[in-house]
This record gives structure tokens, sequence and C-alpha cells, in this order.
């Protein structure tokens, strides 16, 4: 048999074709978004805040909804362990969220460039495959959400501070503190979801 065709199989139960495209699609966005926003009168490169944000969020939802398998029985009888395919199909797809909204979002990276997109990308994609135990792979993208939505509205416009604990997603590039919670919630989230698996869900 084909070493491939696992993989393949795999892929193909998933979605994983539609994942990429939408990562891709998310990406092309964001980049837009961004150098439309940059290039309004009286706007610079802060502006770019909202682009780094949403587009992570999206890309997050792209990789926690491809976590749904249409199997879940036949996952958890199989002979071998499926946590090392979880674990990989978490960090490959997060690894291509984060790269191609660098790409996205270039320059300004002392504010709202590449490293604040990539930073969110991990941080809220662990968050989506952590959220896959909780609720499902199809309403995994729902807490991140909620968290993102809650904290745009009530993060202070002043980055730094305690603010950046808990509005980790509004920081600029280089804070250290919304780095270290954006590692954490990856590491713990991805961890999570490779242990358990998503929760079952109907249909």
């Amino acid at each position: 048999m084909n070493r491939g065709f696992p993989f393949l199989l795999y892929a193909r139960s998933r979605g994983l074709p539609g994942a990429v495209a939408a990562l891709a699609g998310t990406a092309a966005v964001t980049a837009w978004a961004a150098w439309w926003l940059v290039s309004r009168p009286g706007f610079d490169h802060a502006a770019r805040l909202p682009v780094v944000v949403l587009g992570p969020l999206l890309a997050a939802a792209a990789v926690g909804t491809s976590l749904h398998t249409p199997s879940d029985v036949l996952d958890r009888t199989a002979v071998r362990p499926w946590w090392r395919r979880r674990l990989l199909h978490v960090l490959v797809g997060a690894a291509l969220a984060g790269a191609l909204l660098a790409v996205a979002v270039p320059g300004h990276t002392e504010r709202f460039g590449a490293p604040a997109a990539v930073r969110n990308a991990l941080g809220l994609a662990g968050a989506a495959a952590g959220s896959t135990v909780l609720v499902g792979a199809r309403l995994s993208w729902l807490p991140p959400t909620c968290y993102v939505g809650a904290v745009y509205l009530a993060a202070p416009d002043r980055p730094g501070g305690a603010a950046a604990w808990w509005a980790w997603v509004m920081q600029p590039g280089p804070e250290a503190a919304a780095w270290a919670v954006a590692g954490t919630a990856f590491v713990l989230g991805t961890a999570l979801c490779a242990w358990r698996g998503p929760r079952p869900t109907g249909g």
C-alpha cells in the first residue's frame, strides 16, 4: 500500500484542502486590508491593529474547525493512537497560518506588523485547538471569538501594564508578556487537543 495513502485519507476526512484554501484566502484579505488601512489619509501603521487581531482569529477558526472528524468512533477504536496525527495537524496548521500572516502584514515590527500577527495566530490557534475538546471542532471558533470581542471592547488604548496579560491580542509585537500568554495558550491548547481529541458531536 502506498505510504502516502493514510495521510491523504486523513487530509480528505478532515477537509484539509479546504482549510488550506481558507488560510490562503484569509492571508490575502488580511494583506489587502492592511494596505488599505495604512493608505487612508491620516492613518498610519497603528491602524493595522484590527487586521492583526481579526486575521489571526479567522485563521485560528480554520485550524480549529478542520479538526472535525466524521468518524469519531473509528478514530477512538483505531489500533494506532491518533494523538500524533492531531498534534502534527495543529502544529502544521498553526505554522502555516503564522507564515502566511507574517507575509500578509510586513514591516512595523515595533507595533502592529508581522510579529503581532504571528503571535496572535499561534495563541488563537492554540485556543481554538483546546476549545475542540470542550465544545467540539465545529464550534471551536466560538470561545476565541468571544474572548477577542470582549477584549477588543475593553482593552485600554495604552499598551503594556496589566493589560499585556489579559488583552495580549491587542498588544504591539515586541510585548514580552503578550508573547508569554500566547505561547502558553498555544502549548496548552495543542497538548489538550492532541491528548483528548475533539469532543464528539452529532452529525
